[in-house]
């Protein structure tokens, strides 16, 4: 009997995100379904993912990940899958994923992307907590960071800067 989906999504924990390998794939939302199809006597995993970005270049290196962890725990037949759509947001990170990026130093998104509207767009920088001493006294410094899901903020407190991992 192929394992339930709940046992491959532990599994998964240990795929982590190439660029912020504080979160796991099911910690950053990106893992949307798995499944098995095909036969009983040939089943096949499918690992159904959303890209953070049509173009993350991290896609690539994430599917094999998968795909060897998944082997690794004795299932012969993998496939990925890529949806688009609905587009991922960071609503999608899990609670276990907002606090790995707190204590990696990167304050998690203050606002919900998505409303009863639609796609909320802000013309105001988000009030953002310091992730090193609790502030709320923060400032943007720059709206793009290391990559393009951050920006890069500074405590008027402590005066450390950080990175915030935007909501979109």
């Amino acid at each position: 009997m192929p394992a339930a989906p709940e046992h491959i999504a532990a599994w998964l924990e240990a795929v982590r995100d190439p660029e912020m390998p504080a979160l796991s794939v099911i910690d950053l939302g990106i893992v949307r379904e798995i499944g098995w199809e095909g036969p009983p006597a040939e089943p096949v995993c499918v690992v159904t993912i959303t890209p953070t970005y049509s173009g993350c270049p991290a896609m690539r290196e994430i599917t094999q990940d998968i795909e060897w962890v998944l082997r690794g725990h004795g299932i012969a037949a993998v496939a990925v899958r890529t949806r688009l759509a609905p587009a991922w947001t960071t609503d999608w990170l899990t609670e276990r994923g907002r606090r790995a990026l707190l204590a990696e130093g990167i304050a998690p998104p203050a606002e919900r992307a998505i409303d009863v509207s639609g796609i909320a767009r802000r013309a105001h920088a988000p009030a953002v907590a310091c992730p090193h001493c609790g502030s709320a006294d923060t400032r943007m410094l720059s709206a793009f960071g290391a990559t393009s899901c951050r920006a890069l903020y500074r405590c008027n407190d402590c005066r450390e800067p950080f990175d915030y991992f935007k909501s979109h």
